[in-house]
């Protein structure tokens, strides 16, 4: 019999700690990858993670999936990891990570001759589920190709901000064990630390310098992405990396759209929301945006290596087609997870990513949000990736013998 655990990732907090939290909290300060933003999921009702330890014959897919992406991802990883303390949890609320030691050993005998083999023998299978569900929801991001001007001129109107300087971030973790991994955004305001202004007002205030200048419907898009590439008119090509956002809800525009009666369920992805926006004009452009209070702010960098994609929450280059988006309250960063999905163009897809991001609309076990890389295709098949997932993951044999033992 396949041995089986449980943990449950929910625990109580103080009456403080959750005053902090319903502030302004996110568990890090990072993008928000989310290419069908406007149907987030519905909020996890029993988070309680099942564990199934599989022997790797029972992972049926699994002779026919091409590694080797996954495992470039895996090696910068890797490297990342080797930089920390060995006794370092791989994530102050995961249980399922385990020591950051444990991956250490098993990355200093990484084979790059024969990935197949290296994971088969240093990793266990175990497959995720809930008390809920055996499958979860995943989505698809990108790294949009955005034109741009240097100066506000025609339709290029809407600025692309750098992170204000009155825009602070506060590690809970430094007040309490229990909200590690969590920053609330804010600002000072005479003696008291206040949530930062929301999207209108920082648009009347003019809060954060512009880098660049976008269409609206573009650096709209763009915040939810969490990063870009800009594309000047002379050329030039830069890249539009995460700084910061300020601290506020996520909102979807395309839920807001649904509940007028403007859109029709089916209707309410990025290409129908854009062609929404497109036939009513600026003025219910400006109003829809107003309706998400959260705003992105940027930085730019030089696009040194064009098959790079942006760094992700981990601080790592995101791979395309191998990097995944999680909820790092149930999965740490740098775990090798085995996916099947329906995706756009490939019913019946497997495949495997590592975990290397998160972003606002990314919650829940099994929660995944899959990075598809750049240019068109890559857009169009994130914007419209929408389906149940079953997960695999792969974790070095102390971690996972580690999850059969009492919480």
């Amino acid at each position: 019999m396949t041995p089986t655990g449980s943990w449950r990732a929910s625990r109580p907090l103080s009456a403080l700690a959750l005053s902090l939290i319903l502030l302004s909290c996110t568990p890090q300060d990072g993008p928000e990858p989310d290419s069908v933003p406007d149907l987030p999921p519905d909020p996890v009702v029993d988070t309680s993670l099942q564990f199934q330890l599989l022997d790797w014959a029972d992972v049926l897919t699994w002779p026919d999936l091409d590694v080797s992406s996954a495992y470039t991802a895996f090696v910068r990883s890797c490297i990342s990891l080797g930089q920390l303390p060995a006794d370092t949890p791989m994530s102050p609320r995961a249980r399922i990570g385990g020591r950051v030691g444990d991956w250490q050993s098993v990355c200093r005998e990484r084979d790059a001759g024969n990935p197949r083999a290296y994971f088969e023998t240093r990793f266990v299978p175990v497959r995720v589920t809930t008390n809920e569900a055996d499958s979860g929801l995943l989505t698809g991001y990108y790294e949009p190709e955005v034109e741009v001007r240097r100066h506000r001129e025609g339709a290029f109107v809407q600025p692309i901000r750098q992170r204000p300087d009155d825009l602070l971030s506060a590690d809970l973790g430094a007040f309490s064990d229990e909200l590690a991994g969590l920053r609330v955004m804010g600002r000072v305001e005479g003696s008291r630390f206040v949530p930062y202004r929301e999207r209108d007002a920082i648009e009347i205030e003019n809060a954060g310098e512009p880098l660049a200048w976008g269409r609206p419907i573009d650096v709209f898009f763009l915040q939810i992405q969490g990063s870009g590439r800009l594309v000047f008119a002379d050329g030039e090509t830069v890249r539009a990396a995460f700084s910061a956002h300020n601290g506020q809800p996520y909102v979807s525009i395309g839920r807001e759209l649904v509940a007028r009666g403007e859109l029709e369920l089916h209707q309410a992805s990025k290409a129908g929301i854009e062609a929404w926006l497109n036939e009513h004009g600026p003025d219910a452009t400006a109003e829809l945006f107003a309706v998400n209070p959260r705003y992105v702010f940027f930085g730019l960098e030089s696009l040194s290596d064009p098959e790079l994609g942006p760094r992700g929450a981990a601080g790592l280059p995101l791979t395309p087609m191998a990097s995944i988006a999680v909820d790092p309250e149930f999965l740490p960063y740098g775990v090798p997870v085995v996916l099947s999905a329906d995706l756009p163009d490939a019913p019946g897809w497997t495949g495997l990513m590592v975990t290397q991001d998160t972003g606002g609309a990314i919650r829940g076990p099994m929660r995944g949000d899959f990075f598809y890389g750049w240019g068109e295709v890559a857009e169009r098949r994130a914007g419209s990736t929408r389906s149940r997932s079953e997960w695999i993951v792969l974790l070095p044999h102390a971690v996972a013998e580690s999850l059969l033992q009492p919480a």
